[in-house]
């Protein structure tokens, strides 16, 4: 999908550009025929919305949706997408998987982006690395969550107990450092290598520049456009070969599996067992850290809810007997994570004002969606999209929506999960994690993580923002995950007294 180039990005020459043009004229004359959604191509061909998408998405499809209703196509890089807004219609983009493909899509971003090369033509073995995904869910679950906790120990204990006085770093920064680590560790295994740290950290060099350049790569962009991302790519891929892998001790049960069934469909060498490994590994960490950074920000931002947060984690301390002692010592089950409301809606509200993920299918056949006014016609090749942040921002659902409100999931002391729409209950009020297929296997994973480590900041440090001029978010991630900051913030931190 070629969306959101941004201008001068490339250089070519004018003759090069007049005739690329002419060639795109020709090549996208698009025009709504009847039952069809309204056509909105703007006056640049094949580029059509892109830039103005990409400068404020939401403001922009709100406008559309206002503007058009719920069902619209808009042009963006070659490539028409139906965005579907209305809620009580999204299980019918969802629930027909023959006629709206997510394998499609998915497949051809994996080749694109990772050069994962085999999923395209082997149904088998998509298959079988779903199975992988029992060990993110139920006891599974409960062992990587503990496996987890022994890691922020590792961490907390070996780099940041030992502020004694105040440490003054970029949020963002801290948060990258913090979660790439623990992410890494819980999930691929303990390095055992004397130079642990300086592989750490060009790993971590690594994985920020190919993130950079990610939201291009899901564009469609060529790879050897984009400078040195090629190779920045092929040490990732390297650092999950065979004989690397044999320097990590207590792999996860989720990794191991992946890497048996991945043995059974290469040779032992093929660097596409790593390109699996290194898409994976950036899933882990793309939407975890940014959702970490916001978490952080609002609570520094809102002692009210840093207050709330904190209150009812020492009462769940209290209620089981433990201390906040000089070490980091705290133990908890699940079920008792599970139970800090105010920890759970900060989380979520977080995700609501940041998460800009799309859930996105192929069309794979003419197909007349039947929605609520009669049907929306869809074209073989194009692309039909829900777009959550238009839900998550309606006033209808969520008053004043652009407002940060840490207790927006809570009701009479317990988690809130009712939310109308028109007077009709919603089945799915807040949709951070994709849908259906494409719903994210790793998200139980990732929320845990999240609040594990705001428990363990909040608890054992004394906290504060420093810089007091609001940060942004970046649009680089839009359709594609949780948006970043636009800057990174001041703050400092020392362990509590």
């Amino acid at each position: 999908m070629a969306i959101l180039i941004k201008p001068k990005l490339f250089e070519v020459n004018f003759k090069s550009l007049s005739s690329l043009f002419m060639l795109i004229v020709c090549l996208v004359q698009m025009s709504m025929r009847p039952g069809e959604p309204p056509l909105i191509k703007g006056w640049l061909p094949y580029f059509g919305q892109i830039w103005n998408f990409q400068k404020a998405p939401l403001a922009f499809i709100k406008t559309l949706q206002k503007k058009h209703g719920d069902s619209f196509t808009v042009l963006f890089g070659g490539k028409y997408v139906t965005f579907i807004l209305d809620p009580f219609q999204f299980q019918l983009v969802t629930k027909n998987p023959k006629q709206l493909s997510f394998k499609t899509y998915k497949d051809k971003l994996s080749r694109h982006i990772f050069s994962i090369k085999m999923l395209s033509g082997n149904q088998k073995l998509s298959h079988d690395l779903q199975l992988c995904y029992q060990h993110l869910q139920g006891k599974s679950l409960d062992v990587l969550i503990e496996t987890m906790a022994q890691d922020i120990t590792h961490v907390f204990e070996s780099k940041l107990l030992k502020a004694r006085n105040w440490d003054t770093v970029h949020l963002l920064t801290f948060c990258t450092s913090v979660m790439f680590e623990i992410s890494f560790t819980t999930l691929h295994g303990k390095l055992l290598v004397a130079d642990r740290e300086k592989l750490f950290s060009e790993l971590r060099d690594n994985y920020i520049k190919f993130d950079e350049k990610f939201i291009y790569l899901a564009s469609g962009i060529p790879i050897e456009l984009l400078g040195d991302t090629k190779s920045t790519r092929k040490k990732m891929i390297n650092n999950f070969t065979k004989e690397n892998l044999a320097k990590m001790q207590r792999q996860s049960k989720f990794f191991q599996m992946r890497q048996d069934i991945l043995e059974q469909y290469y040779e032992p060498d093929d660097l596409e067992i790593g390109a699996h490994h290194l898409g994976v590994f950036w899933a882990s960490l793309a939407n975890s850290i940014p959702a970490l950074f916001w978490a952080m920000y609002y609570l520094l931002w809102h002692p009210e809810a840093m207050a709330a947060v904190r209150d009812e984690i020492d009462r769940l301390l209290q209620s089981t007997g433990q201390k906040k002692e000089s070490g980091f010592f705290i133990n908890f089950t699940r079920e008792q994570l599970d139970s800090l409301v105010y920890l759970e809606s900060v989380v979520l509200e977080t995700l609501r004002l940041c998460a800009f993920s799309s859930i996105i299918r192929s069309v794979e056949e003419d197909f007349a969606l039947p929605v609520e006014y009669g049907q929306c016609l869809l074209r073989k090749g194009d692309l039909v999209a829900i777009f959550p942040p238009a839900l998550h921002n309606d006033p209808e659902i969520f008053e004043d929506p652009q407002e940060f409100r840490y207790d927006r999931f809570v009701e009479d002391g317990k988690k809130k999960t009712t939310f109308f729409k028109r007077g009709k209950k919603l089945s799915h009020y807040i949709i951070p994690f994709g849908s259906g297929t494409s719903k994210c296997p790793g998200r139980y994973f990732a929320v845990y993580e999240i609040k594990h480590l705001l428990f363990a900041l909040v608890t054992y440090f004394d906290l504060e923002i420093i810089d007091d001029k609001p940060v942004e978010q970046s649009h680089s991630r839009v359709l594609f995950g949780t948006h970043p900051p636009k800057s990174d913030v001041l703050f400092r931190y020392k362990v509590k007294s």
